[in-house]
């Protein structure tokens, strides 16, 4: 059967036999939710859009898997509320049609609220229609910093991080190495809203801290040929290759940058740790930051990663830790305000309410933007004989911010990214 366009409707009669354990504060179970669903055709309705095609559908993929996996525990932990969970997803394919493909789940297939995304340029228009047809938005794969701040809205809450996020978390680490003062950047931005978004941040954070960025180059997304930019990398010596690039475009540059030879180190904004799965060991070097890592050590992480691996015979991406916690994190407040009325769940999200998110610690909402307050986390690239399979690619290095810090610490403040959500 088709992923795509489709209900995937997660019944009892198909359930695994357990839920993963650990996640307090979000399982249904946890919540005190009846063992056993009652029959009844009022279901909570997930509606889940995010790219299937394109070069960031390998990404996608990993989304739908964490979504559907979500559910599937929900149900057997006694569903939300006592209600069977029902899923329907749509490929957003796109910024001109994923507004639409998230009006239809809306208003035809009546969800109660949307999860995914990972285009910004798309995630602009989905918040848009959910803020008009008064639906919650978990949004958990779109980067730009602008979707926190002008484009904010009361329905949208963010699951994954901003740009400003990435930024600091490697940067601030680099800083401390001596990486960015007095140094030279060459940057290759994807030409859209994320790219754009993440090169402006990146080149603040840079020249404040004493860098100099040399070049910004613009690339389009799923170019095949990155010579053309490497040559000029060549020419330019910088002392670091920035990349602001995202899923299989990530992918591709790498490998090809392997093929050159150059002594050049690479940096960047944003790591997909799909991207560099697909581009092997032999191709990534480096430190970089990550969202969530399927090597995580702690008792709920270790516990989703098995689960994740056992249905799909690969371990989860961020994408799908992304995905599996935005569901997570509505079940939780739909059975703490006892209700799907966004008019009682936004309010109480707002307050500060903490979720597992398998992570050291727990995170919440940022109340003025609707930010997850959450560490992010330095990893290092391993050496190919310390990997024990071919997806051990990374070691973390230090949880930012620290475990003594305010997790504000690596967010825009209201200056830099003001949000008016009206």
């Amino acid at each position: 059967m088709s992923m795509k366009n489709t209900k995937h409707t997660i019944s009892r009669r198909g359930l695994i036999k357990g839920s993963v354990g650990g996640f307090v504060g979000l399982t249904a179970g946890a919540l005190g939710a009846p063992a056993i669903i009652k029959a009844s055709d009022d279901t909570i309705r997930v509606g889940h859009i995010t790219p299937r095609s394109g070069f960031l559908g390998t990404l996608g993929d990993y989304g739908f898997r964490g979504v559907n996996l979500a559910v599937e525990e929900l149900n057997a932990a006694g569903g939300i509320l006592g209600r069977e969970v029902d899923l329907f997803s749509e490929d957003s394919v796109g910024s001109a049609v994923a507004p639409t493909k998230a009006q239809k789940l809306i208003e035809k297939r009546k969800v109660h609220f949307l999860v995914g995304e990972i285009s910004s340029g798309s995630g602009g228009g989905v918040m848009a229609t959910a803020n008009r047809l008064k639906t919650m938005y978990m949004q958990t794969g779109c980067n730009s910093d602008a979707l926190r701040g002008e484009k904010c809205n009361k329905y949208s809450f963010h699951v994954e991080a901003g740009n400003t996020m990435y930024t600091k978390t490697i940067g601030n680490w680099q800083n401390r190495a001596g990486n960015v003062n007095g140094k030279n950047f060459y940057m290759l931005t994807a030409d859209y809203a994320f790219g754009h978004d993440l090169a402006r941040v990146s080149t603040r954070f840079l020249t404040e801290n004493g860098g100099n960025v040399m070049a910004n180059e613009l690339v389009a997304t799923n170019t095949p040929d990155y010579s053309p930019y490497i040559l000029k990398v060549k020419d330019a010596k910088p002392d670091f290759v920035y990349i602001n690039l995202a899923g299989a475009d990530q992918t591709t540059f790498l490998k090809q940058y392997k093929e050159y030879g150059l002594d050049y180190a690479i940096s960047g904004g944003v790591m997909d740790t799909a991207g560099f799965w697909a581009a092997g060991i032999e191709s990534i070097t480096g430190y970089w930051q990550s969202l969530w890592y399927h090597g995580m050590d702690t008792p709920s992480s270790k516990a989703f990663a098995k689960a994740f691996t056992e249905k799909y015979k690969k371990p989860p991406e961020n994408q799908a830790w992304g995905d599996y916690i935005g569901v997570k994190i509505m079940a939780a407040a739909m059975e703490e305000a006892k209700s799907v009325d966004p008019a009682k769940i936004i309010p109480l999200l707002e307050s500060g309410m903490e979720f597992d998110i398998l992570k050291p610690r727990k995170g919440h909402f940022r109340k003025w933007d609707h930010s997850l307050l959450q560490q992010m986390f330095v990893v290092k690239v391993k050496d190919k004989a310390d990997m024990q399979d071919e997806w051990d690619i990374f070691e973390i290095v230090e949880a930012s911010p620290g475990d003594n810090e305010n997790l504000a610490v690596i967010q825009p403040t209201q200056s830099e990214n003001m949000c008016a959500m009206g």
